[in-house]
């Protein structure tokens, strides 16, 4: 039998020239590189993901709330004797306490809550687990650690949706040096992002605890001068900020003042610029019903809010405002003796909090 030989290079050598062998191969090995490349343009390219953020509410319902010397029961944690001494007396009382305010949250149900007067980040995963198991409210914490030594008192925001950031901020060098400035040893700055359609919606956040009592409006000015530097380019950039909170504030709606014990420095009336300004929105309410404090006569409780979360150009438009004392007061009324019996007066006659909740509504712009 002949012997059966394989075509191949040899065999091209023995039917055409050197030249021509050449030109063929060379045609052979191109064809191969143009199917590898349609090869390579068929396969699909790699896109980089979107990762929209959570989903705009159709109504933004922004509240702050001082809970009064939220600590619970333990006290092996606290070092200054106020704060061991203002701390929940037991256990049972400490559970009363959670299990009311979440009920009372519970009723007004706030896409953000800031609270001020909170012991640490455990007291907040105790009313965020009760919201959950008892009312089916999901929320979550966030929490950095202050600076207040002395009372040991702290401030947190529990939301639904949106956080994307938090933050504390310092003074640098020269702030310091210039004395112009009150450090802000309860404070926390938080930025949220909701989507609409294709536009990102994006807020800051800060939660204040100011300086109390009528006497310490020296230093509560210096905190409110330190505190709208750190917001000022983002109110002069149009951009969505909110301040609020427990700011021992003095002066009532409409009687703000130069020279003040704050208001008027944290709104931005104190620089040149009026668009650094912000809008306080208790403005918004009615006369008679703007008192935040359940003793005194005060309006302690604020939410101030950039231009742009009124006119609607930020995304969001400011619906309303209210001071929710209804949820914060039981019983027959307010307690003129609060703060002698806060956990000695009868379970359903005691007051929750000596500051009532404050909630501003904003609807979503289509």
């Amino acid at each position: 039998m002949p012997k059966r030989s394989s075509f191949g290079f040899c065999n091209l050598q023995n039917l055409f020239t050197p030249c021509q062998c050449c030109v063929i191969l060379g045609l052979i090995l191109g064809a191969g590189s143009m199917v590898g490349q349609a090869q390579d343009s068929a396969a699909p390219k790699a896109v980089s993901k979107e990762w929209p953020a959570d989903r705009a509410p159709s109504e933004l319902k922004i509240a702050t709330w001082n809970l009064e010397w939220f600590f619970d029961d333990f006290k092996a944690n606290n070092r200054s004797d106020v704060a061991k001494e203002q701390s929940a007396p037991s256990r049972e009382e400490w559970e009363w306490r959670v299990g009311n305010f979440a009920a009372a949250i519970a009723k007004f149900e706030p896409t953000i809550l800031a609270v001020q007067e909170i012991e640490d980040r455990g007291v907040m995963q105790n009313l965020t687990k009760v919201l959950k198991e008892q009312f089916n409210l999901s929320y979550r914490v966030a929490f950095i650690d202050g600076f207040d030594s002395g009372t040991e008192q702290d401030v947190a925001v529990i939301f639904r949706s949106g956080l994307v950031e938090l933050a504390r901020r310092e003074q640098n060098n020269s702030m310091f040096e210039s004395k112009e400035f009150y450090n802000l040893s309860k404070h926390l700055i938080t930025r949220f992002e909701w989507q609409n359609g294709d536009r990102v919606i994006p807020i800051s956040l800060l939660n204040l605890h100011l300086r109390a009592t009528a006497d310490a409006a020296e230093l509560r000015q210096k905190q409110t001068k330190l505190a709208h530097e750190w917001m000022r380019k983002s109110i002069m950039r149009g951009e969505n900020v909110i301040i609020l909170g427990d700011l021992n504030v003095e002066e009532s709606v409409g009687e703000v003042q130069p020279g003040g014990d704050g208001m008027h420095t944290l709104l931005g009336l104190d620089t040149p610029e009026a668009s650094d300004n912000l809008v306080d929105l208790l403005e918004r309410a009615p006369a008679e019903k703007r008192r935040t404090h359940l003793i005194l006569e005060k309006q302690f409780d604020r939410i101030l809010a950039s231009p742009t979360l009124v006119d609607g150009k930020g995304g969001y438009k400011f619906k309303s405002i209210e001071v929710l004392s209804q949820w914060n007061i039981r019983g027959t009324g307010p307690d003129a003796d609060h703060w002698d019996t806060r956990y000695t007066k009868d379970y359903a006659e005691r007051d929750l909090s000596d500051h009532h909740p404050v909630m501003a509504t904003f609807e979503l712009v289509p």
